[in-house]
C-alpha cells in the first residue's frame, strides 16, 4: 500500500456579501507570490488543491478568460512534479453575472470547466464546487452569503444547482480528459442533541451527506430526504436524472472542524440570545458541541470511519485547519493524521490528509461577513508580507516524509479534549484527557509576567512549573543546573528581573538580575539544548527616531536600566544564538492592579485628576496579547530579537484618555504634563514606540483596551462591559 499522502492548499474563498467580493488569495498575498508553490513543494506534498477559480479567471464575461495567473502557476507545479486538484468554485456562487439560484448556473459552470480542461488537458483531478451543502446552507438557509436567503426552498435550489453544475462540469471535462477524477468535498460535522430534539439532529445528520448522496445517485423515493427535497422545490425528474446518470466521487473529500460538531438543546434559557433559534416546532439553542457535551467530539476518526462504511470509496481529509494558538493547531493536524493512519492500518482506503489554509485566513472568525482583516496564521505566517514558516510547516513536512514529529507540545490534549472547553452546563458524563508532556519552566513567580505565562500555559494545556527565586536563582550556576536537571524542560521562559527603572540608576543589584542572571541562564540552556525566551525593553533606544523602532534599528540607551537590558541581549544571544529575546514596553493587564492603565482608571472612576506625561510616546502592551504571541513564537522555534507591543504610538496622557473613553469615563480628568514635572530620576526617550519588520503579531492598542475592560469585568472587576465589547462577543 502506498504511504498516506500529504496534500495542501491555500484558503481561497472568494466571498460575496451583497455586491462586495472579497478574495482570500489577495488578502494572504498568495495571488502575488509565485514562490509560494516552492514553499508547498518543500513540505513534500503529493497534491495541491489549486484555486483555478471562476470568479478570478472570468470575472466580467463568460467568454473572457484571463489565464495568465494560472498559466504561470500550473507550469511551475509541473516543474515541481506536484499534481493539482483544480477547484473551480470555492464557497462562492460564481462571478457577478450568475449566482447559486440562477437557473443558468449549472450550464455556465460547465462552460467554464470545459474551457479549463481545454486549456490544461493534463489536469487529472477537479473539485468543481467545494462543499456544496455547506455553501448552500450559508447562502440559502442562513442568509450569511450572497444571495442572502433564509428558507429551505432557496437552500434546496442552491444545492441542486451546485450538484447539477458539478455533474455537467465533469461531463465537459471528461470529454477532453476521460480519466479526470472528481474529488468532491463537504463538511461532515456531526450534530448531537438533547432527547427531545433527536428528530432535528437526525435530519441534519442526514442532510450533511446530500452532496455525496446526490452525486452517487442515492437520492430516490426511498431516501430519507426525498420528501424534504420535493416539498421545497426539487423536481422529481431532476432528482431521478441523478439516479439514472450518477456522477459519484472518485475520492470523497471530508472536512471537519471543531465548530462543525453541534449540540441542539431546547433549554434555551441556558444560552445567550444569539445562539437561540428554532424550526417552527421547537425553540432550541444551536451551540458548539465541545462547549456543552460531556463526551469528546467524534473528530476525524469517527468521520472517516462512517464515510468509508457509507460509500466504500477512497476517502481523503481535504481540509485540516484550526484558528487557534500554535500548539492547538499542531495537535489538530497531528490528530487528523494519526486518525487517518490508524484507519489505513485497519484496511480502510484513506488516501491523504490536507494541510489547509497554508498561508492563513482572514475574517473567518465572522464567517467572512465582516471585513476587519482579522488574521489567523497557517503553515506560514504572512503578517510581515514575507511568509514565515511556523511550527505547523515543520510538522507537515515531518508527516509527509515519514519522520517522527518532534514538537514537545504534541503530547498534550487539545482544548476540545479538556474541561476548560465547557461554557455551559455539561450534557452527559464529562470525559477529558490529562495534560502531559515535558514542561516549560517559568521564572519570576511573583511578577506580573511570570504569573501571566502560568495562566496561559494552564489555558493552552502546556505543562509548566512557575519558579520563585528560592527554587531557582538564575544568577547561580549550581541552582540553574540543578533545576534544569530535575525538571528536564524543553524551554525556559525568563521573566525574572529588576524592573524599577529609576532605582536602577543607583542599585547595583539590577546588573546581577538583569544581565548576569540571563547570561548565565543562556549558557546553561545552550549546553543542555533547552530553548530560552528572555525579555528586553523599549528603553534600549534613545528616541531620536520618530517612527516605531524595528529590530534592526541601532540601540542607544539613555539610562542604566536600558544599558543593562542591552547588555543582556548581547550576552544571551552570544551564548545561545537560538534564544528568543522579546523587546516590549508599558504593560497593562487584567490581573495586575498596579499598572498605569488600571491605576489611571481607578483614579478617574473616583473623580480624581490623573497626571500623565504628554512628551513621552510609547507602545503600550496588553499582557495577554504579549504572552499569547510570544508562546507561539517559542513553539515555532523562532530566535533572535523580536519586538512585541500592541500597534499604536501614544503618549502616556493619550493612553489614559483612550482608556477613559473606552471605559466611558471622563477623559477630561487626565492632566497632560511634561515628564520632567513627574519626578522621574532616570532619563527616558521622548519616543520609544516599537514596530516590527519580522511580523505583525499583535492587535491594535484600541483593541487591547477593549478586551482589557472585558477581561476585568469577567474577573469580577468594577467595569461594566462597554457596548462595543458586547457587540464583539455577540459576533
Amino acid at each position: 500500500m502506498t504511504p498516506l499522502q500529504l496534500w495542501a492548499g491555500p484558503e481561497c474563498t472568494i466571498n460575496r456579501i451583497g455586491e462586495r467580493f472579497t478574495d482570500q488569495l489577495q488578502s494572504s498575498g498568495f495571488a502575488r507570490r509565485l514562490d509560494d508553490l516552492d514553499r508547498l513543494a518543500g513540505l513534500g506534498i503529493a497534491r495541491m488543491r489549486f484555486p483555478l477559480l471562476w470568479e478570478r479567471t472570468a470575472p466580467e464575461r463568460p467568454a473572457e478568460c484571463d489565464w495568465r495567473w494560472s498559466d504561470e502557476r500550473l507550469a511551475r507545479l509541473r516543474e515541481l512534479k506536484i499534481e493539482a486538484i483544480a477547484g473551480l468554485v470555492h464557497h462562492g456562487g460564481g462571478p457577478r453575472y450568475t449566482n447559486l439560484l440562477d437557473p443558468g448556473f449549472p450550464e455556465l459552470l460547465a462552460d467554464y470547466a470545459r474551457s479549463v480542461a481545454e486549456r490544461y488537458p493534463h489536469l487529472d483531478a477537479y473539485t468543481p464546487v467545494n462543499e456544496p451543502v455547506t455553501t448552500a446552507r450559508f447562502s440559502g438557509l442562513y442568509g450569511l452569503w450572497y444571495p442572502h436567503r433564509r428558507d429551505d426552498r432557496s437552500f434546496v435550489r442552491a444545492l441542486l444547482n451546485e450538484i447539477r453544475g458539478t455533474v455537467l462540469a465533469m461531463r465537459a471535462i471528461r470529454q477532453i480528459n476521460p480519466r479526470a477524477l472528481l474529488v468532491q468535498t463537504d463538511d461532515l460535522g456531526y450534530v448531537h442533541s438533547s432527547a427531545r430534539l433527536k428528530y432535528q439532529a437526525s435530519f441534519e445528520n442526514e442532510r450533511r451527506w446530500l452532496s455525496f448522496d446526490l452525486l452517487a445517485g442515492r437520492v430516490d423515493p426511498r431516501h430519507r430526504l426525498w420528501k424534504y427535497l420535493r416539498k421545497h422545490g426539487a423536481g422529481e425528474r431532476e432528482l431521478l436524472e441523478l439516479v439514472e446518470s450518477p456522477c459519484p466521487p472518485d475520492i470523497v473529500g471530508i472536512n471537519s472542524y471543531v465548530t462543525s460538531e453541534r449540540f441542539l438543546d431546547e433549554r434555551v434559557s441556558l444560552y445567550p440570545p444569539e445562539l437561540r433559534g428554532g424550526n417552527g416546532r421547537h425553540r432550541y439553542a444551536d451551540v458548539e458541541a465541545a462547549r456543552v457535551h460531556g463526551l469528546h467530539i467524534g473528530g476525524f476518526e469517527a468521520r472517516l470511519r462512517e464515510t468509508c462504511e457509507r460509500y466504500r470509496l477512497p476517502v481523503a481529509i481535504t481540509e485540516v485547519h484550526l484558528g487557534c494558538s500554535r500548539e492547538e493547531q499542531l495537535r489538530w493536524l497531528h490528530q487528523a493524521w494519526t486518525a487517518a493512519q490508524s484507519l489505513r492500518n485497519e484496511g480502510l482506503d484513506i488516501r491523504a490528509v490536507t494541510a489547509w489554509a497554508a498561508f492563513g485566513t482572514y475574517d473567518w472568525d465572522s464567517l467572512l461577513t465582516r471585513e476587519k482583516g482579522n488574521y489567523e496564521s497557517g503553515l506560514w505566517d504572512v503578517s510581515s508580507g514575507t511568509p514565515r514558516p511556523t511550527a505547523l510547516a515543520r510538522l507537515a513536512r515531518q508527516l509527509a516524509q515519514g519522520e517522527a514529529p518532534d514538537s514537545p507540545v504534541l503530547d498534550g490534549p487539545g482544548w476540545w479534549q479538556r474541561d476548560l472547553r465547557l461554557h455551559y452546563p455539561c450534557e452527559g458524563e464529562l470525559q477529558c484527557h490529562p495534560v502531559k508532556g515535558r514542561p516549560l519552566l517559568i521564572t519570576g513567580a511573583t511578577g506580573t509576567l511570570g504569573q501571566a505565562y502560568a495562566r496561559f500555559c494552564e489555558l493552552r494545556g502546556l505543562p509548566y512549573h512557575l519558579l520563585a527565586r528560592s527554587e531557582m536563582d538564575i544568577a547561580d550556576a549550581a541552582s540553574v543546573e540543578a533545576t534544569l536537571e530535575r525538571w528536564q524542560p524543553w524551554a525556559v521562559i525568563n521573566t525574572a528581573g529588576f524592573v524599577r527603572v529609576d532605582d536602577a540608576e543607583h542599585e547595583p543589584r539590577q546588573w546581577r538580575e538583569n544581565v548576569v542572571g540571563p547570561a548565565l541562564l543562556a549558557q546553561v540552556c545552550a549546553r543542555r539544548g533547552v530553548r530560552l525566551m528572555s525579555f528586553s525593553s523599549d528603553l534600549v533606544f534613545d528616541g531620536r527616531v520618530r517612527r516605531p523602532y524595528v529590530e534592526t534599528d541601532e540601540p542607544r540607551p539613555l539610562n542604566a536600566y536600558g544599558r543593562g537590558k542591552l547588555e543582556a541581549e548581547r550576552r544571551v544571544l552570544a551564548h545561545a544564538p537560538d534564544a528568543l529575546v522579546i523587546r516590549t514596553a508599558a504593560f497593562f493587564g487584567p490581573w495586575d492592579r498596579h499598572n498605569f492603565v488600571t491605576l489611571a482608571l481607578d483614579a478617574l472612576r473616583r473623580g480624581e485628576r490623573w497626571p500623565a506625561a504628554e512628551d513621552q510616546r510609547v507602545s503600550p502592551t496588553y499582557v495577554p496579547d504579549l504572552v499569547s504571541a510570544s508562546l507561539d513564537l517559542l513553539i515555532d522555534g523562532e530566535s533572535g530579537l523580536w519586538h512585541l507591543a500592541n500597534r499604536g504610538a501614544v503618549s502616556w496622557a493619550e493612553l489614559a484618555r483612550m482608556a477613559a473613553e473606552v471605559a466611558g469615563l471622563d477623559a477630561g480628568l487626565v492632566s497632560p504634563l511634561p515628564a520632567v514635572s513627574l519626578g522621574q530620576i532616570a532619563p527616558r526617550p521622548a519616543y520609544s514606540a516599537l514596530g516590527s519588520e519580522r511580523g505583525v503579531l499583535m492587535p491594535s492598542l484600541e483593541d487591547g483596551l477593549v478586551r482589557y475592560l472585558g477581561d476585568c469585568s469577567e474577573l469580577g472587576g468594577e467595569w461594566p462591559i462597554p457596548e462595543v465589547l458586547q457587540l464583539r462577543d455577540a459576533a
